[in-house]
């Protein structure tokens, strides 16, 4: 079995950073800085060796002030490196130079670190600044998973890396709502006729409702089942009226069966003429003919309902009138398909070529990313990364941290995780058993001197010798130290109780 590659602790990350932090700022006046990095098994001899016959090298540098800083740092390294017995388990990466910032003053100092993770790389090089940048790379997080948050309305791309959400892209989409049925609509006290016979306003008719259609080909009365219900606002209705004084209020896109040259068309209300034959329903039996008396433009604002039925027509005030569903779920269906094709291309730019991805979550409320996530938008590679697909109640920025929160089974072995589960673990305690807890510098200290301390956490905003401080202290009692980013809600809810507290091995009283 392939051995699982170590990953280091959030103090061991701290301790590389501020490593980092400390080395930077430092510039010599020449190319006299000395970066030796040893990889992991190296025979520290050779290192030794290959550094003395540098220094003879360095005799034909032509500068004396160059030539002796640089003789100068090698001497201190070869002396620092005869101190190890041997290479360190995950190799040494070592830095010597003169760094006094008074020109013909000498301040030669060494500076060692041993990696929590093993260095694969040989190096040594003089120049006007440490190289740091292998171990710079080392602190970055390596473990990046895509997240994408989405309903039929909106979608989300972003890295969690680390304990970081680093949003990238957002789409929304074309899919009508519901409540926008494509314009095709009728007064809300239009009076639909239900399969019972009785008449109800349409503004009451409810999914699954049975209602009264007509089948053109069979010239019969059949029933239709509503299968859903669309309310909208428009700013004109027209009122339509009959020979036979029937009068119905419709919105301009509604649309009407009108007998056309012995023909049956479908005709919006807009287009209606006075005189078009339209149909009415008389009786179980018997369907008019009635012609259209007049036309009138109301303007204002009116709320409109429509229905869908599964024959897609009804009767509304006695006419057969067409439902709007069929060509409204069409452009419905349509939009979803292009909102999935872009937030396809979306997450194919944001993660394909990313070689550090372990895995693509996917969340939203409802169905919709269920049925993205099986689509064939998404390319096979991308697919083969999904690894879990969470139920949501929202999307955008509160979506993708809903999703991070949910997702703690996929990734218990993040970091991030285990730092939400300690600081989580603390707030319970000190809201349910504030005897387990302590918090603040002197309470902290006292307890973990005490011996009491289980778990210290303690911000990264805090100086670099109180971490040193507790870190020696912990270390003696055999505590564990916990470095808690300030990225996360739990990290700035630390951070505003004092940046440091402790987890109690058992109650104490206060």
């Amino acid at each position: 079995m392939k051995e699982k590659p170590k990953k280091m602790t959030a103090a061991q990350r701290h301790k590389l950073k501020q490593f980092v932090k400390e080395l930077d700022p430092i510039t010599g006046r020449h190319t006299e800085l000395v970066s030796v990095y040893i990889p992991q098994d190296y025979d520290m001899n050779k290192i030794i060796q290959h550094l003395q016959q540098e220094q003879g090298t360095a005799s034909n540098i032509k500068s004396k002030a160059t030539r002796d800083n640089v003789q100068s740092a090698l001497e201190r390294m070869i002396q620092h490196l005869k101190l190890f017995k041997r290479t360190p388990e995950h190799g040494l990466a070592i830095f010597s130079g003169n760094v006094s910032e008074r020109e013909g003053q000498q301040d030669f100092q060494v500076w060692s670190i041993e990696p929590p993770i093993p260095l694969k790389q040989r190096l040594y090089r003089c120049d006007k600044r440490f190289v740091l940048e292998p171990i710079a790379e080392m602190c970055e997080e390596k473990d990046i998973f895509g997240l994408v948050v989405m309903d039929k309305r909106e979608g989300n791309i972003a890295l969690l890396k680390g304990k970081t959400i680093l949003p990238i892209n957002s789409a929304t989409s074309a899919v009508p709502g519901k409540t926008r049925a494509g314009g095709q609509c009728l007064d809300p006290e239009t009076k639909v006729l239900l399969d019972n016979g009785k008449l109800t306003s349409i503004i009451n008719v409810q999914i699954g409702d049975i209602l009264k259609s007509y089948d053109f080909e069979k010239k019969e009365i059949i029933k239709s089942e509503c299968l859903d219900v669309f309310q909208t606002e428009k700013r004109f209705i027209l009122r339509i009226r009959t020979t036979d004084e029937i009068t119905i209020n419709a919105s301009k896109d509604h649309t009407f069966f009108v007998k056309k040259e012995g023909m049956i068309v479908e005709i919006k209300a807009d287009n209606l003429k006075k005189r078009d034959i339209l149909f009415h329903m008389e009786s179980e039996n018997r369907i008019m003919e009635l012609e259209i008396k007049s036309i009138e433009e109301e303007p204002g604002v009116f709320l409109l309902v429509d229905i869908a039925v599964e024959s897609q027509n009804f009767i509304a005030n006695g006419l057969i009138v067409h439902n709007s569903a069929p060509r409204f779920e069409r452009l419905r269906e349509g939009a979803a398909k292009d909102f999935m094709k872009k937030l396809a291309d979306m997450m194919k730019d944001a993660f394909l070529e990313n070689k550090d991805l372990r895995g693509i979550i996917i969340g939203g409320p409802g169905h919709t990313k269920n049925d993205f996530a099986a689509s064939n938008y998404i390319t096979d590679q991308l697919k083969r990364k999904i690894i879990a697909i969470k139920d949501l109640s929202y999307t955008g920025e509160f979506g993708l941290q809903e999703l991070l929160d949910k997702s703690s089974d996929v990734l218990a072995e993040e970091e991030v995780m285990e730092e939400k589960k300690i600081v989580g673990k603390f707030f319970n305690l000190l809201a349910t058993k504030e005897k387990m807890v302590t918090y603040g510098e002197k309470q902290v200290m006292e307890q973990l001197k005490a011996g009491t301390a289980d778990t210290i956490l303690l911000s990264e905003d805090l100086d670099d010798q109180t971490i040193e401080d507790f870190e020696q202290e912990a270390e003696k009692m055999g505590s564990t130290i916990a470095i808690i980013s300030t990225e996360t809600r739990e990290g700035v809810q630390l951070r505003d109780i004092g940046k440091i507290a402790a987890i109690l091995r058992y109650e104490v009283q206060n």
